[in-house]
């Protein structure tokens, strides 16, 4: 043939692009046969298929930060066992690339109403669907394998954890493999770093039997070689972008570093074998204390309050040193229980503490708790020494504490053994302060004589109640009136404190005078709430914090529409706090006795033969008169003008 003819000339180029052709197909091929090799040094040679290289995934659902801490926790750990995974936060993947995944680690955590959090709505409701859905097929996951791991608290029922079992049980749906049965951690219960260790141990033992060589997830290919679903083993760009881990109030859950586990106190489902577990966990306590928190012996605590620093400086006291004459540098702030029933949005703590229904920790004796107590509030004092305006006297005042406020954080009355520590500390001739959430009736009936019981009551109806205060208890609403009712039959001063929200209770005034005739207080506090900063646990912002001015408002109507029964009689502008009194039992010939008799409250109590309900002396046997700068409308606004005010000088960036 002439290689000159047209047809010659065509079936040369044909030859020569056909070799071109196989010559770069064999070049690419030998490659990707090299770069197999390198990932898997041990290739398998006798006739067995080849293998498929594929990352797996390792995903975190968090709101607050937890579930994300204990992801970087696990990949740490598989990383170092020669397992690698890629991290990612779940609100950033595409659903519809799960069916391309071999390999799925989930550490998720449930949010409010047994939901997701809102950066997993998303992918919660495409595997809902996805699930239910007869044409996408129970097949759709089959060559995936997975293993789920959850946060939640058990405080909340049937809904604990529910958002990983979900994932649990739709995954299986779409002919995903589990691999491990899923893991339940309670943050609340002070096990989830030792339940979470030991389910990672056992995903690390089942990924090396089940065929992880080197890190990479090993596939069946029956195609004679690498196909087109070859993927690289390159680090992920984005997990050197992950943010730093910071121990904060609002996450000390699973901070703690991996550790052994066994011996006598070797956690199983969340409970100490030798005996209850404590309610402060050694990871909470360290946390707690770089916060300035003295944490006593196994669940209370104690706080040096800023007013008491302030006090001691000379610069003014708090509203109760304004309402009820309480010496604010001589007043120590604790509390016996750090557990509380409720989850409240406003919580100024960032709910740090654990949540319960019911005592179930390591009890710890009532004196030696206020003898803790005095202790580290003293070395707290004494380290005011020598600070600008602290003067030798009134070191030495308050180096001898003569109130108690149980306020700091948690449920005070859920301490078995409350009655005996208000006997510890009326007898040292210390008055007791003590606010109840409003959700454990029977105890509050129980109560020993008390200088001053509140009841919070941060809502008024059952509907905003639950969204304030996100209460573990289904049967809350009843409970709360329970509460304020088991006021009535107390004979010391009862005090209503309503601390208002706005967009959230600011609402309801009438709702609110009508369970006044519930506990019929001596006293109602009208507190506007307390910004604390943005946290992932809370949705209020400053928008939420009403003015003095908006506290006040709300203060005169409620007193109107009561017809004369209560009277705005204290305020204390600093505070945005307002004082309602009864007026027939606190308002003598014109003159207000919201204070305080102290040492003859003392005397009542110690010279009485007083039982539970306190019925030996009133509220009206230990009043003294108010002075006139504390009454409401007063120039001072509330201030002492014994103290010298000071005025911070506020230096805010102009907003752009």
């Amino acid at each position: 043939m002439s290689f000159s003819s047209t047809p010659a000339r065509l079936t040369l180029l044909a030859l020569l692009s056909a070799t071109t052709v196989y010559c770069f197909y064999r070049s690419r091929r030998l490659k990707l046969l090299e770069l197999s090799t390198n990932a898997n040094p041990n290739p398998r040679s006798n006739g067995e298929p080849a293998v498929s290289i594929k990352r797996g995934k390792l995903f975190f659902v968090s709101q607050t930060g937890t579930s994300k801490t204990l992801a970087r926790q696990l990949h740490d750990l598989l990383n170092s066992n020669g397992l690698s995974f890629e991290l990612v936060d779940l609100k950033s993947y595409e659903p519809e690339d799960l069916a391309k995944e071999s390999l799925v680690l989930i550490i998720a955590s449930t949010w409010e109403d047994g939901k997701p959090p809102a950066g997993a709505e998303f992918f919660a409701n495409w595997l809902a669907e996805s699930a239910d859905d007869f044409r996408v097929g129970s097949l759709l996951l089959s060559k995936c394998r997975f293993a789920v791991f959850g946060v939640g608290s058990r405080g909340y029922g049937d809904s604990f954890n529910a958002v990983a079992r979900d994932f649990s049980r739709r995954l299986r749906g779409l002919g995903g493999n589990e691999i491990l049965p899923i893991g339940e951690g309670d943050v609340d219960g002070g096990a989830l770093d030792g339940v979470f260790e030991e389910w990672s141990r056992e995903i690390v033992k089942a990924l090396k039997v089940s065929g992880l060589e080197n890190g990479i997830s090993v596939e069946q290919s029956f195609n004679g070689g690498i196909g087109d679903d070859f993927y690289s083993d390159e680090d992920d760009d984005n997990e050197d972008d992950m943010e730093s881990v910071v121990v904060d109030l609002e996450d000390i859950a699973g901070k703690a570093p991996f550790r052994k586990l066994g011996g006598a106190t070797a956690e199983t489902n969340g409970k100490l074998s030798n005996g209850p577990k404590e309610m402060v966990t050694p990871v909470i306590r360290a946390n707690l204390e770089k916060q300035g928190y003295k944490i006593l012996g196994s669940h209370s605590g104690v706080k040096i309050c800023r007013w008491t620093k302030s006090q001691l400086r000379g610069r003014g006291g708090c509203y109760k040193h304004s309402f009820y004459g309480i010496e604010s540098h001589r007043c120590m702030e604790a509390t016996p229980s750090l557990a509380c029933a409720n989850k409240c949005v406003f919580c100024w703590r960032h709910h740090t503490n654990p949540v319960g229904k019911s005592w179930q920790w390591k009890m710890d004796d009532a004196l030696e708790i206020v003898n803790s107590a005095l202790d580290q509030h003293k070395k707290m004092i004494k380290q005011m020494k020598g600070v600008p305006g602290v003067t030798q006297e009134r070191l030495a005042e308050g180096l001898s504490p003569r109130h108690c406020a149980l306020s700091l954080v948690g449920e005070p009355i859920m301490y078995p053994e409350i009655n005996t520590l208000v006997d510890e500390l009326h007898t040292r001739r210390i008055s007791t302060f003590l606010v109840t959430n409003a959700q454990f009736p029977d105890k509050i009936k129980m109560l020993k004589p008390i200088t001053q019981l509140y009841v919070s009551v941060d809502a008024a109806t059952k509907e905003s109640l639950k969204a304030v205060d996100r209460p573990l208890f289904g049967d809350f609403w009843e409970r709360f009136t329970d509460s304020l009712t088991a006021l009535r039959d107390k004979h010391q001063r009862t005090v209503y404190r309503l601390t208002l929200v706005k967009g959230w209770n600011t609402e309801e005034l009438d709702a609110y005078f009508e369970l006044f005739s519930l506990g019929q207080p001596d006293f109602v506090e009208i507190k506007g709430v307390t910004y604390c900063g943005s946290s992932a646990t809370s949705k209020l912002t400053m928008e939420n914090v009403p003015w003095h001015a908006d506290v006040k408002a709300f203060s005169e109507a409620i007193a109107l529409k009561s017809k004369g029964e209560y009277e705005v009689a204290c305020e204390h502008a600093h505070s945005c706090c307002v004082l309602l009194a009864k007026t027939d039992k606190f308002k003598v010939n014109g003159q207000w006795f919201t204070w305080i008799d102290y040492e003859k409250f003392h005397d009542l109590v110690s010279n009485s033969k007083t039982v539970a309900s306190g019925k030996s002396f009133d509220s009206t046997d230990y009043m003294a008169a108010t002075p006139l700068w504390a009454v409401y409308g007063a120039e001072e606004g509330g201030f002492d003008p014994v103290q010298a005010r000071y005025r911070k000088e506020r230096n805010h960036r102009p907003k752009p």
